[in-house]
């Protein structure tokens, strides 16, 4: 299916059908990696380790999410490169920011196992271990920690699978790994004994599963290369994939603050209630691996749902992103509702699969799950709000409701509650939370739709056309704002009898990819927004796609002068093309800024820096090269010079090149 068929699909087919084609497969495979956090403590419960095994694990559980945050952030950021690469047909950096992500990933992990070894017990107590449960989170940590550069190698080349269009490879590597810890769990534990070391070297075998498995599969991948050369370390690359994966890393280290608070305050509210620390963090962990299946089925949703929402907004048909959110919402109620009766209900034979036989451990439990997960319903509507405004291009708003509610709401009242009533505090921190998180969400989620500008430019968009030209050199042409290039532009068009093409490209790309006018031209206008559009909503990708096909038909059609959007890169492969870059010094933009616009000299300063950063940074992001870089160009011209000289210049020198 080529993008006009898909900009269609998502554009016209019945939503419910598109939101079960695309989420299911992504259900499917959260499900699959909640396996991975489950099982060794449904095993180890049930075995004679009892609710101490489980606190062991609960206790390691945050240091693996650290390793995580490193891998899915490097390997995200090289996905999303990946991704940016393709586009613009760049078989040069693609390759060399996997292997610098892969060669990053494996220093950091070498590092981690380093420091861990020297503080293991230092981080194990700091982590909720007593002297009851410090020898079995030792056992199990050591083992967790010297497979940790195969943990982590597996999480950062999965997400570079998954880019390169194997979405099923890459589920499988997932799977085989959790397939392969089920089955050895219960032969590690119960019939060769090993205890919670069984349970870790079970893990670790179908870690190294899935890391073999990956390797084979970057040795004939789709869409890159990795040679030697590749994993020489390039900076300017690695500082683009870092900063391309920096989103997942926040939210992973988000999470790794709230089991630290939290274990925090069980220890020491713990220590203090007739449960001592032990219990409470073994059932808060599996409290919280219960609650990961819940969640991740919602965002299973609202993550097939992503496509679907992001071409819609950006089309502006906004009547289709309302009911795509309304059915993702009505899915997820009904989820959180079912799960939350169920928890309120069956608590007991929910907490009886993880094993033990404790009273105070089953009474703990008991009493965790209906407060701490009483309300799961807003939980869930919080997180697939906060990945609706991704999907719509608002990261902020995203951000705001996911650390609203995860640390400006929880991390406080989980440490201040229990000043009050002890460890029932740190069990009703999470109701409160998701109660507060809920009211921000709602009224961002109400202003957001209040807001949204609901306009039809079909008409316009039919009665754009190619115009009329003759075979001939094409002129492309850059410039820094205030030096007056499309005047210029324009000038050198009409003394050289050629069609001029600036805002006319907007409209041909609107109706080439049926998206609005405006989220196009808001594209190239873009600074750090446009990577987080680009890593979250496909329409983004259409529309630059589309923008750079409607180029080289401009092209195709015969002489005539391009104003921006990177056409010089675009079409750099036509011979016909004549690069040329305006510029002018601060002084003289200014006062054409001020002169344009009737601003004033400070507001004329910061429209000029914001422009030309924007300008630079789409510039970057579409050919990896800097803008206004002289080598760049055929012909870099002052514009002080006045408009109808810049221009006669221009003219004189296409001529001479004719010649």
């Amino acid at each position: 299916m080529n993008n006009q068929e898909n900009n269609k699909f998502l554009g016209e087919e019945n939503i419910t059908k598109l939101l079960f084609k695309f989420s299911i497969p992504c259900i499917i495979s959260l499900l699959i990696s909640s396996l991975y956090n489950i099982v060794d403590q449904i095993f180890i419960g049930n075995s004679e380790l009892g609710y101490l095994g489980n606190t062991a694990t609960g206790i390691v559980y945050p240091i693996t999410i650290i390793a995580v945050a490193f891998a899915w952030a490097l390997g995200d950021g090289a996905s999303a490169y990946l991704s940016l690469a393709q586009g613009r047909n760049d078989t040069v950096n693609a390759p060399k920011s996997i292997a610098n992500s892969i060669l990053v990933t494996f220093i950091i992990s070498l590092i981690m196992l380093f420091l861990g070894l020297i503080f293991k017990d230092s981080l194990l107590y700091l982590f909720g271990a007593s002297s009851n449960s410090i020898d079995l989170a030792r056992d199990y940590y050591l083992i967790i920690l010297y497979a940790i550069p195969v943990y982590m190698l597996t999480n950062s080349m999965n997400g570079v699978i998954r880019a390169d269009g194997s979405p099923k490879f890459s589920m499988f590597v997932t799977a085989l790994g959790a397939i392969i810890n089920i089955i050895l769990d219960p032969l590690f534990i119960f019939k060769f004994h090993l205890g919670i070391k069984g349970a870790a070297y079970a893990t670790i075998i179908g870690q190294i599963a899935s890391f073999i498995l990956s390797i084979i599969y970057y040795l004939k991948p789709k869409t890159f290369k990795l040679t030697k050369n590749s994993f020489k370390i390039d900076i300017n690359v690695l500082k683009n994939v870092i900063k391309l994966g920096i989103s997942t890393f926040i939210t992973q280290m988000s999470i790794v603050i709230i089991s630290l608070v939290c274990n925090m305050m069980l220890f020491k509210y713990g220590e203090s209630s007739e449960y001592k620390s032990d219990i409470p963090i073994a059932v808060i962990g599996i409290v919280m691996k219960v609650f990961s299946i819940v969640i991740n089925i919602v965002i299973g949703i609202i993550l097939g749902a992503q496509p679907i929402l992001g071409y819609n907004y950006g089309a502006k048909k906004i009547n289709r992103v309302k009911e795509t959110f309304k059915k993702v919402a009505i899915m997820t109620l009904i989820i959180g509702v079912a799960s939350t009766f169920i928890i309120e209900l069956y608590p007991q034979k929910i907490i009886s699969i993880f094993g033990s036989n404790d009273t105070l451990y089953i009474n703990f439990a008991v009493l965790a799950f209906r407060l701490f997960l009483m309300f799961i319903t807003f939980t869930c509507f919080i997180k697939v709000s906060s990945i609706f405004f991704q999907a719509v291009g608002s990261p902020i708003k995203s951000a705001i409701i996911s650390l609203g509610r995860d640390i400006i709401f929880f991390v406080p009242l989980v440490i201040i509650l229990p000043n009050f009533w002890g460890i029932n505090g740190v069990l009703i921190s999470a109701p409160i939370a998701d109660c507060l998180g809920m009211f921000l969400t709602i009224a961002l989620i109400i202003n957001f739709f209040k807001n949204l500008d609901i306009e039809n430019t079909e008409i316009e968009q039919k009665n754009i056309y190619l115009k009329k030209s003759h075979p001939g050199v094409i002129i492309t042409i850059s410039r820094t704002h205030g030096t007056k290039g499309k005047k210029i532009a324009k000038l050198v068009a009409q003394k050289l009898n050629i069609p001029y093409y600036d805002k006319e490209i907007t409209a041909l790309v609107a109706k080439e990819s049926g998206l609005d006018k405006e989220f196009i031209s808001n594209i190239s206008n873009s600074n750090k927004r446009l990577y987080d559009l680009y890593l979250t909503t496909s329409p983004v990708k259409y529309a630059i796609e589309a923008q750079e096909k409607i180029i080289k038909k401009i092209a195709l059609n015969g002489s005539c002068v391009i104003v921006g959007r990177a056409s010089d890169y675009v079409l750099r492969n036509n011979d016909k093309v004549i690069k040329i870059f305006i510029y002018a010094p601060l002084d003289y933009r200014i006062k054409n800024i001020m002169k344009m616009y009737n601003d004033s000299l400070e507001s004329a300063k910061k429209n000029i820096a914001l422009s030309d950063k924007n300008r630079a940074n789409y510039y970057e992001i579409i050919s990896n090269q800097t803008w206004g870089q002289k080598e760049n160009y055929d012909l870099c011209i002052n514009s002080y010079l006045g408009e109808e000289q810049t221009a006669n210049i221009i003219c004189d020198y296409i001529e001479k090149l004719k010649k």
